[in-house]
């Protein structure tokens, strides 16, 4: 099997959770509801977005992922949740073509605090599925 690189990137901001502050809103057309994610992960979503346009990389299989988290205070949120927001970025930046295609997250995890510099390290490589 031969070798792929690695293609690192860097989303500087503090990362944050989809799942938190979720909020019930009402389509004015319609009446139903639906969930709207908070304000805080929309900009912070924007924000990632806006950082990957400069990423050529694509990856349409399956590929492994490590994410390093650093946060701008001790507050430590749900890894599994970060992890999350990380894929459903790269899927709606076409990095990843499907969250589903992420088979590995081996070694994410919540690295510590870093005030003025809070960011989400990722390593994404294609890979085979045994």
């Amino acid at each position: 099997m031969p070798t792929s690189a690695v293609t690192r990137i860097v989303l500087t901001g503090r990362p944050i959770t989809k799942k938190n502050s979720q909020v019930i809103a009402r389509n004015r057309g319609t009446g139903r509801p639906y969930v709207l994610q908070s304000k805080q992960y929309r900009q912070y979503e924007e924000d990632c977005l806006w950082q990957l346009k400069a990423c050529q990389e694509r990856f349409t299989g399956p590929v492994r992922m490590t994410c390093l988290y650093w946060m701008p205070d001790r507050r430590k949120p749900d890894l599994l949740g970060l992890l999350q927001a990380t894929a459903d970025i790269l899927e709606k930046a076409q990095i990843i073509d499907n969250d589903r295609n992420v088979v590995s997250f081996d070694g994410s995890r919540i690295m510590g605090v870093d005030k003025q510099n809070p960011r989400v390290e990722i390593e994404i490589e294609s890979c085979e599925v045994m």
